[in-house]
């Protein structure tokens, strides 16, 4: 049975249980023997009033509370908290799960996240002929002159014994015959835009899936982790949000269990968030619906650090079809010999990279937004027609199967493609090791900024990052771990209306806020469109923030109210940075400023 956060009893004399009875009784709870019965009372009792108890010196201290939400909240206690279910936060369980309880924690089923979707692969050096510097070297060039060096190396010099690790865990990538050693196998490493060598591990072209699988059954075997399937997180719970004096320190989640509406209080010493990124601020996305930007806004309102949310990177090619959601053309299609052209089928990236369809990731999707507009047209085509039927459908299986539902035949016919929102370089400030400014709340993965990606990601590296900070992550907090705290949790506020027309303005200001994100903060930016997105943004937060207090609380709202956030973020980091650089391309400030090479955009909430 959940124990009741808020309810202590320690009856220590007549005339308290006397007057504890008298005022159970007035609220209609008859039993008051133990906590036990009064948990059972408010468990088959939602809405009651709670009485939050605490018996000190022989005096009966009552305060009352009115749970608005309809519901009641309880407290879940454990050591290690992980908020998402990716490669990043199933990493860290698994290697946590043996020093402590961990419950993780995510909003839809366990297999939906960002990881589940990415098709590339892995990027790591595993091969003779690549180096750790020429990793290490194409990491710095497609960042743009932002990325930290020191975290570079550490991040591309650990990756392949965490490939090792993931491949022991029954990870299976793809290999190939090994043409020096007849009848032996070795791995068939796949190349995408920005790579010199080709380094990146696959399983076909669904490797996040088989990660994903492999990390799962993995927990699956591992008694001390729970896996919270629907629950979504609120919002981070802080010492200083508490109003306590002293360091600030993350002492868990406030969490919905959207099936049964409860929300409770997760209570660690260690939180970590791995949520993955904020494709869904965007009208037009590769990532999952869940996508919202939960952690960075939740850590931004916790009063973390936050940095360079202007460079969001839009993925070159994403399907482009009236019927097809969010499916991405992986850029190893590219890697594989794919090219680019107009519809008029005549290639163009050699006008503006000497990669040509290779080159990076923001290079080719602006190279694209500006061949569609001078053409009018809503797509460009991608064609590896040329290559043979049996080579594309073996290489892509997943791709070829899922264009053919939409009647494309990509060993036939080229594959109509657009730019979409895909990754979110910047995030929450963090070291290698996933540490914070707030003690006990570590971040791993999209959700955080590492320092590795600078202005622009290099393709693959983002599930490297994900496996190299998850064990520094776990080995930090292992290695230091922080004790529990004994700070009294809050009840949980929320609204109690339910007006059915108020709710579809909650759904057209999700709506206006991805579409005004797309128009105006979009692949090419300029001065005056950042300034009216970040005129409206700041209209609809009043909005947003009026139906928050005043409202049950539902995904959708905590959604709104993360996407209307990391909006906010994404358009005041823009107009702080005065030039283009990597995935921010400003008209107003066309060219990179020296000034601003390793400068990072930071904006953080005074709490």
């Amino acid at each position: 049975m959940d124990r009741v956060a808020t309810t202590r009893v320690s009856l220590v004399g007549k005339s308290e249980t006397s007057f504890l009875r008298r005022r159970m009784q007035h609220i209609g709870i008859t039993k008051t023997a133990t906590a036990i019965a009064f948990a059972n009372e408010i468990n088959n009792r939602p809405g009651l009033i709670i009485a939050t108890l605490d018996f000190q010196l022989h005096r009966v201290q009552i305060a009352f509370s009115v749970l608005r939400l309809g519901t009641w909240l309880v407290m879940k206690q454990f050591d290690y908290i992980v908020l998402g279910s990716g490669i990043a936060g199933l990493s860290f369980a698994l290697k946590v799960a043996p020093r402590g309880r961990v419950a993780i924690v995510t909003k839809k089923n366990k297999a939906e996240s960002n990881t589940n979707y990415a098709q590339g692969g892995i990027a790591a050096v595993t091969s003779r002929e690549d180096s750790f510097e020429m990793h290490v070297r194409d990491t710095l060039e497609s960042g743009a002159g932002l990325c930290k060096e020191s975290v570079v190396r550490a991040i591309v010099e650990e990756g392949p014994a965490r490939i090792q690790e993931l491949i022991e865990l029954g990870m299976k990538f793809s290999e190939r015959n090994d043409p020096q050693n007849h009848g032996q196998h070795q791995l068939d490493l796949g190349k995408e835009g920005g790579h010199s060598k080709r380094r990146i591990l696959h399983a076909k072209d669904v490797t996040g899936r088989e990660i994903e699988r492999a990390l799962l059954d993995a927990v699956s075997r591992q008694p001390n982790i729970e896996v919270f399937e629907n629950y979504f997180g609120i919002d981070l719970i802080t010492s200083q949000k508490l109003g306590y004096v002293g360091e600030n320190r993350c002492l868990g989640a406030y969490v919905l269990d959207k099936n049964a509406g409860r929300v409770y209080a997760f209570v660690a010493p260690v939180t970590l968030l791995a949520t993955g990124g904020c494709g869904k601020v965007y009208l037009y996305t590769t990532n999952p619906d869940i996508a919202t930007g939960d952690g960075v806004a939740m850590a931004y309102r916790a009063g973390a650090p936050i940095a360079n949310m202007e460079f969001i990177q839009f993925h070159p090619t994403c399907l482009y079809h009236p019927t097809a959601k969010s499916f991405l053309i992986s850029e190893a299609v590219r890697g594989e010999g794919g090219v680019l052209k107009t519809i008029a089928g005549e290639e163009f990236m050699d006008h503006y990279h000497p990669l040509k369809s290779l080159a990076p990731r923001d290079i080719v999707a602006r190279a694209i937004d500006s061949e569609m507009k001078k053409s009018g047209a809503d797509y460009v085509l991608l064609d590896i027609t040329h290559k043979p039927a049996k080579f594309v459908i073996d290489r892509f299986p997943n791709i070829y199967q899922n264009c053919l539902r939409y009647g494309i035949d990509i060993t036939k016919e080229p594959i109509p493609v657009v730019p979409a929102a895909h990754y979110q370089c910047g995030g929450v400030v963090t070291n290698l090791d996933g540490e914070t400014e707030i003690a006990g709340l570590h971040a791993v993965g999209e959700v955080a900024c590492t320092g590795l990606h600078g202005a622009n990601r290099l393709a693959s590296n983002s599930l490297l990052e994900a496996l190299v900070c998850a064990h520094r992550a776990a080995e930090k907090v292992l290695a230091n771990p922080l004790p529990k705290n004994d700070l009294k949790i809050p009840l949980w506020q929320s609204g109690h209306a339910t007006n059915a027309d108020e709710l579809v303005v909650v759904s057209h200001n999700w709506d206006e806020i991805r579409r005004l994100m797309w128009d105006y903060v979009g692949i090419v930016r300029t001065n005056k469109r950042l300034q009216r997105a970040e005129k409206r943004i700041t209209n609809l937060q009043e909005e947003i923030q009026d139906y928050y207090w005043d409202f049950i609380v539902t995904s959708d709202l905590l959604e709104l109210r993360n996407i209307a956030t990391v909006a906010e973020l994404i358009v005041k980091s823009a107009l702080a940075r005065p030039e283009s650089r990597g995935l921010n391309y400003n008209l107003d400030y066309p060219a990179a400023n020296p000034d601003w090479a390793q400068r990072d955009t930071v904006l953080q909430r005074q709490t």
